[in-house]
């Protein structure tokens, strides 16, 4: 029998999952980016200004829902960015499973910066009581994770190349919903994240997702990553289920129509491309590449690694996931699906 990894027969829904507005330290209102994203096919935008969950729920309508959230900054150095841009630092976008929810121990109000003190009206007495210090370490960071999901959150990991951080920053964290791994706004400064600490996280048996997001400050980051949420309907509750389900695809440009998994054999329908390939936990990884004739379809057989993971000699858990890659070098990643969904 076909099993489908990703779902079908849904709606899917175009979103960006970081964006910064005038509130914080962008350029557009809250209005603006709802405008230029709609005009692009969006229907998603997260909401992510920094330190403070601004609600912008009066933004949605039958066609477009914003998303509840805020973006943390934890720095190596505590003081108020002594030398800018020089020390590595945490990046957590939060977002909340309730549209209403202001309030978060995440936040802690001396790290709101002197550049966005303007956010400063919209914190409330009941923000300050539930707010918590914050040191730059792994422990620190899975305590606010935990206390997070608790709390009703899905908890993303930023960023990580532009944050100049390395594998003792990020592999002892556990819990959180994705990783990006690929930024607009991080692109176009010169630091683009790769799938690396994905996948490093991965192999440490933690069920991360894939992200694609645009980091919107200015006009020019805008549409450059996203994600396309399968969901039955825009409402929020749908789109927040898909998202904690993993029912989506990163992408920067291509679109992946179908993975299933039948007698063994991952097949996978895309968008036209020059490569489909398949990666796993171990050196067991293939791919079907193109010169000529654009691939739409791509047949894997796993047998022969479903047999080898099954034998219990796994060092990781497995999981296989999938790449699509066009000819203009734009990339779409499918989630890790792990031994126990195939």
């Amino acid at each position: 029998m076909k099993k489908h990894l990703l779902p079908q027969g849904k709606k899917l829904y175009k979103a960006n999952m970081h964006t910064h507005t005038t509130l914080s330290d962008g350029r557009m209102t809250p209005e603006e980016i709802k405008a230029a994203y709609k005009e692009q096919g969006y229907s998603i935008v997260a909401y992510t200004d920094h330190e403070v969950i601004v609600l912008q729920n009066h933004l949605r309508d039958e066609e477009f829902l914003p998303i509840t959230s805020f973006e943390i900054v934890t720095n190596q150095l505590m003081a108020e960015i002594a030398v800018p841009n020089s020390n590595r630092t945490y990046h957590l976008n939060l977002y909340s499973f309730d549209p209403e929810n202001t309030v978060s121990s995440a936040f802690w109000e001396r790290k709101i910066w002197k550049r966005i003190e303007h956010i400063k009206e919209y914190v409330s007495d009941e923000m300050r009581a539930h707010q918590t210090d914050r040191t730059y370490s792994v422990a620190c960071m899975n305590e606010i994770i935990a206390k997070a999901r608790e709390e009703g959150f899905l908890v993303s990991y930023n960023h990580p190349v532009w944050s100049l951080q390395n594998y003792s920053d990020y592999a002892g964290l556990r819990g959180l919903w994705g990783v990006e791994i690929h930024n607009t706004g991080c692109v176009l400064a010169g630091l683009p994240d790769t799938p690396q600490p994905w996948e490093d996280i991965l192999r440490q048996g933690e069920r991360v997702y894939p992200l694609a997001t645009d980091d919107t400050h200015a006009p020019k980051d805008c549409f450059g990553g996203w994600l396309m949420v399968s969901a039955d309907q825009l409402e929020y509750k749908d789109v927040m289920q898909a998202l904690e389900n993993g029912d989506f695809y990163a992408s920067t440009g291509p679109e992946i129509h179908e993975i299933s998994i039948e007698n063994g054999v991952l097949h996978v329908a895309c968008s036209e491309a020059v490569s489909v390939a398949f990666t796993t936990e171990r050196r067991d990884s293939k791919q079907v590449t193109t010169k000529d004739t654009p691939i739409t379809e791509a047949d894997f057989d796993l047998t022969g690694y479903l047999e080898k993971t099954g034998n219990g000699t796994a060092i990781s858990p497995p999981y296989v996931r999938v790449t699509v890659t066009d000819a203009c070098g734009k990339h779409a990643w499918s989630r890790a699906y792990f031994l126990d969904e195939l």
